[in-house]
């Protein structure tokens, strides 16, 4: 083989290597261990959904419960 074959290999290895650049930045980078660690928490977390006619009910019991003063007994 001749140095220019040698060359022309390294320089396409070079050129597929720079083409390829994002692909393997996003599956070997610095970020990567961060979002598979976020993705890790995040798939242990879980939506609790409330009714919130409950909630209303709840705050509407509660409020008629209080004590309350009539403006009589104020003065």
């Amino acid at each position: 083989m001749s140095w220019l074959y040698i060359a022309l290999l390294a320089l396409a290895v070079a050129v597929v290597a720079g083409a390829e650049w994002p692909r393997f930045q996003e599956r070997f980078g610095a970020d990567t261990r961060r979002r598979r660690e976020r993705a890790r928490r995040k798939a242990g977390l879980r939506v609790v959904r409330d009714d919130t006619d409950d909630f209303a009910a709840s705050v509407e019991r509660d409020l008629a419960n209080l004590p309350t003063i009539d403006e009589s007994e104020r003065r």
